[in-house]
């Protein structure tokens, strides 16, 4: 792989179980994350971190951060941690002491660099509550990180994506103070994408002069209904992640990728050209 090209991964909203229980009594997710895993660990070229955008686990417990842990043992690649509003601060904390980023402050927020970009982590959760919101502070340490390298390629990730998408009961879960974030991010032009969860669906939309992505869920997707009062469901749509590609002469791009193994690759073309 080229030394100018970076790759992260994008994999969200795990809701990890402890002792093989199904979420929902119907998604084997510990399942779900081993195929991502082994997915992941069969890239080439390889994604230089992978990092997991909240929902880690479904209940914030000990015993599913433990489940968790043992089976992110398996991905051969380094990943970054950030909650969602399933997750537990503190057990979370408890869970991964070795992840020096998660063990200071009150809210989980964290910079990281990984060679020319920088990523920085803003924790959305509010405790017991399944609507996201950023503080004034953590909005002044987001505006004073940019605010340090204006030329440096940035991705800023929260597990609330900070748009309406049309789902419902899902907007009534919102990040509640989108408006301050726009503010914030639309001072610093280096911000090349806005990174969220929560939705369990590829969605994106513009938001304070970039681009807001959403992973879709790595096991059970959220129904896709627009339609007024619609009921909150899930299915068992092909699960996914995102994965984004930073070379600085060809700039961002982002990428949906499948879980999984498929039929193919077959060629295009023959020694009479193209297959006919």
């Amino acid at each position: 792989m080229s030394e100018a090209m970076t790759l992260i991964a994008q994999i969200s909203d795990l809701h990890i179980k402890a002792h093989g229980r199904l979420s929902y009594k119907k998604v084997d997710t510990q399942a779900a994350l081993l195929r991502v895993i082994a997915t992941l660990n069969a890239m080439q070229p390889r994604p230089d971190k992978v990092v997991i955008t909240g929902d880690l686990v479904d209940f914030g417990t000990p015993e599913e951060y433990q489940t968790l842990k043992q089976a992110l043992a398996g991905l051969h690649i380094p990943f970054l941690l950030m909650p969602g509003n399933h997750d537990d601060r503190q057990a979370l904390r408890d869970a991964f002491p070795e992840h020096h980023y998660l063990q200071h402050g009150e809210t989980l927020n964290w910079q990281m660099r990984v060679n020319g970009l920088q990523l920085l982590a803003l924790d959305s959760s509010v405790p017991q509550k399944p609507w996201g919101y950023v503080d004034e502070a953590q909005l002044q340490w987001l505006d004073e990180q940019l605010a340090r390298e204006p030329q440096l390629p940035t991705l800023v990730m929260l597990h609330h994506p900070p748009f309406i998408c049309g789902i419902e009961h899902m907007d009534q879960q919102p990040l509640r103070n989108p408006a301050a974030l726009a503010e914030i991010i639309q001072k610093h032009p280096q911000v090349e994408r806005v990174l969220s969860g929560h939705l369990h669906r590829s969605v994106q939309a513009r938001f304070a002069g970039t681009l807001a992505c959403v992973a879709p869920g790595v096991s059970h997707q959220v129904a896709f209904d627009l339609a007024e009062n619609a009921p909150a469901n899930f299915v068992l749509e092909p699960p996914g992640f995102l994965l984004h590609r930073w070379q600085p002469q060809q700039g961002m791009t982002t990428h949906l990728c499948a879980i999984g193994n498929y039929p193919g690759p077959w060629p295009f073309y023959d020694a009479n050209g193209l297959i006919d």
